[in-house]
């Protein structure tokens, strides 16, 4: 099982931000964004600055009670040529934050599984800027490297939000459609020899890591799997042994929902 490793994790925030910046910057503000085709580049500058100094101020506050969590957000300055500056503050504030004490501290994690708030936070947090520094890429036909490690460590994060209860409370519709009875998908990292297993099961889905017999599998490198999970990338992109419609209907309800 590859483990998220915070200092590469900090380090890759704070380049992947930065890259962001400048495909954001190469597209203008008002470009289409084909992957969240609900946006702008605008759009999704700010929300990746605001989520990054959400989050900081969650870890920074150490926050543990989600009633307590910040409410205000941060502007997004008018003028597109701030923003580079604007991203690269909320990336360093964001990175600062997650001290290795804060990494332990008793903080909220809204997955609910076994890891601290401050690991949640950070995996979301690099989550985020990837997946939407792929977006701001694409946008302008740029590609993005992202190690295959701390892709990896993405899968099972992405996973453990799909089938928190937090997911079951915000996104029913979703996690409604991920029941089942009893059907097994299974994702394989060729690069880094992960693997993971979902279960729909009458009650909800679970997931676990490691190999197990399922009736589909889909195999290709950490950071394809990812991008593909979170539907950035179509499911030609990868190989699919087994029922080919569950995988899709996996994706198909399951989308990375940023908001």
């Amino acid at each position: 099982m590859t483990e998220l490793k915070a200092e590469p994790a900090r380090r890759t925030i704070v380049e992947q931000t930065r890259r962001l910046a400048e495909s954001a910057a190469a597209a203008g503000p008002d470009t289409a964004v084909p992957t969240t085709p609900e946006w702008n580049i605008a759009q999704l500058v700010e929300h990746l600055g605001q989520t990054q100094n959400w989050v900081a101020e969650i870890v920074g506050r150490r926050i543990t009670d989600p009633l307590q969590l910040p409410t205000e957000m941060a502007p997004l300055p008018a003028d597109p040529g701030e923003w580079p500056a604007w991203l690269s503050e909320s990336a360093r504030r964001v990175t600062d934050a997650f001290t290795d004490e804060a990494l332990e501290a008793p903080i909220f994690n809204a997955a609910g599984d076994e890891r601290t708030g401050g690991q949640f936070w950070l995996a979301s947090v690099l989550n985020e800027t990837i997946v939407h520094g792929f977006d701001a890429a694409n946008a302008v036909h740029r590609t993005v490297d992202v190690d295959a490690g701390l892709a990896a460590a993405l899968v099972g994060n992405h996973l453990a939000m799909l089938t928190s209860p937090t997911w079951a409370m915000l996104r029913s519709e979703s996690a409604n459609a991920l029941r089942g009875t009893g059907q097994i998908l299974q994702w394989r990292a060729t690069d880094t020899g992960d693997a993971w297993s979902a279960e729909r099961r009458p009650e909800g889905a679970t997931w676990q890591h490691g190999a197990r017999p399922a009736d589909v599998t889909v195999t290709g490198p950490a950071q394809t799997l990812l991008l593909t999970m979170t539907r950035r990338l179509p499911l030609t992109e990868v190989k699919v042994d087994g029922d080919a419609t569950l995988a899709r209907h996996w994706l198909d309800n399951t989308a990375h929902v940023a908001d």
